[in-house]
């Protein structure tokens, strides 16, 4: 399971979804919100990739997907506090 997880999240293909995924987010937030649309599309990009790629045959998928959830909210997540830090250093 662990091995599951660090492959997840050293993955320069789902890393590259996120980023985008909170640019995203981040232009639509007045008319969409922040929340949902970032929750909606961890998801989204946690089902999408083991079930596209060879590279969890062997996994579970149930498995790979829950994993999935798990890496991209870490991989968010520090997304997140770094455009914190930067909006936080943009007004001082």
């Amino acid at each position: 399971m662990i091995e599951i997880l660090t492959g997840q999240l050293i993955d320069p293909f789902r890393i590259g979804l996120v980023f985008f995924l909170l640019m995203t987010a981040l232009r639509t937030r007045e008319t969409m919100g922040l929340t949902m649309p970032l929750a909606m599309g961890v998801v989204f990009i946690a089902i999408l990739l083991p079930m596209t790629t060879a590279a969890d045959a062997s996994a579970d998928k149930i498995r790979a997907v829950a994993m999935g959830v798990l890496a991209n909210a870490i991989i968010l997540g520090v997304f997140l506090l770094g455009w914190l830090v930067w909006l936080k250093s943009k007004r001082s």
